[in-house]
């Protein structure tokens, strides 16, 4: 997919992808495989023979996306897409109603999503289940892609599920950290969508659990930060968290952000050496933690110190 992410860094999401295609033209031949629900990967006519993949697990009547998704507009006629499938964001089986310009053939297909939590995904690709210990939808088109990608080389299914049940969670990657008793889940953020979708995947926790958000601007961050204003945190306010925290570099942005979301602070910590005392003290044994890369660094460097996690990226 292509979405806005660190604007101040990457630039919009049309450069991004004419800097793809240029690179794509110097190999006419090579198959592409691509995602078929993002409809910017099917605005332009190319000589490579292409393969798509997707979501194909439910169908429903015309609807419209919510109005502030990005990438709405036809890149045909510039009429607003509609969809009788959406995933999230501007991604699912859209079709103009004005021009005709629709959602591409699937080789590849979720044909079901079995149950979703916040540390695993089960689903079905083209009718088989699957399994990949870590949670979010987002995580489900990323073994759509390795599945498509490893279908199309030959490897069969049976040992495609085996390398989707013995991987590992990596760094930052909602790895899961273990805090003198408190399950600390720790989930690396950087633009809207991806926050969004892990805001959906904690709230499939059925435990109660505390939240945390560090906030970080160095360049390796984004320097821009008004990306947490298309947070949907208003969705956490009926959840079954009884503290909330905030901290790093631009606690103030964050802090005010979920203020005017209505939710209550528990506490406020700019200071990332002091986060963990903070995490003993949490009421709860389950803890999400989101945070920016750098803040990621600068807590796992801490966690590393105190012996709670190997040093550097393991």
């Amino acid at each position: 997919n292509l979405f806005r992410d660190q604007m101040d860094r990457y630039g919009e999401i049309y450069t991004t992808y004419d800097k793809i295609l240029a690179g794509v033209k110097l190999a006419p031949k090579a198959t592409i495989i691509t995602n078929g629900d993002e409809q910017i990967f099917n605005t332009k006519d190319l000589p490579n023979p292409t393969i798509y993949y997707g979501f194909n697990h439910e169908s429903k009547s015309d609807f419209l996306a919510p109005a502030n998704t990005d990438g709405l507009l036809c890149p045909k006629c510039q009429h607003i897409l509609h969809y009788h499938l959406r995933t999230y964001a501007n991604l699912g089986d859209y079709f103009c109603p004005h021009c005709g310009f629709k959602r591409p053939k699937l080789t590849y297909n979720v044909t079901k999503l079995t149950k979703l939590t916040p540390t695993s995904s089960s689903f079905e690709l083209d009718g088989k289940p699957y399994k990949i210990e870590i949670g979010g939808v987002y995580n489900i088109y990323n073994a759509l892609a390795a599945y498509a990608l490893g279908r199309f080389l030959g490897v069969e299914p049976a040992q495609i599920k085996n390398a989707f049940e013995s991987d590992e969670r990596v760094f930052g990657r909602q790895e899961i950290i273990n805090v003198d008793g408190k399950e600390v889940t720790l989930v690396l953020v950087k633009n809207p969508v991806g926050l969004n979708q892990v805001l959906d995947m904690i709230m499939t926790d059925s435990e109660p659990y505390s939240f945390g958000f560090l906030l970080n601007a160095n360049y390796a961050d984004g320097i821009d930060t008004s990306w947490i204003w298309d947070g949907n945190f208003e969705a956490l306010k009926g959840q079954s968290i009884p503290y909330f925290m905030t901290g790093g570099e631009r606690y103030k942005d964050i802090t005010t952000r979920l203020t005017m979301a209505g939710i209550k602070l528990n506490a406020t910590e700019p200071d990332l050496t002091k986060v963990i005392d903070l995490i003993k003290k949490m009421p709860t044994k389950h803890v999400y933690l989101l945070a920016t890369y750098t803040a990621v660094l600068q807590l796992r460097k801490e966690l590393a110190d105190k012996n709670y996690i190997q040093g550097g990226m393991d």
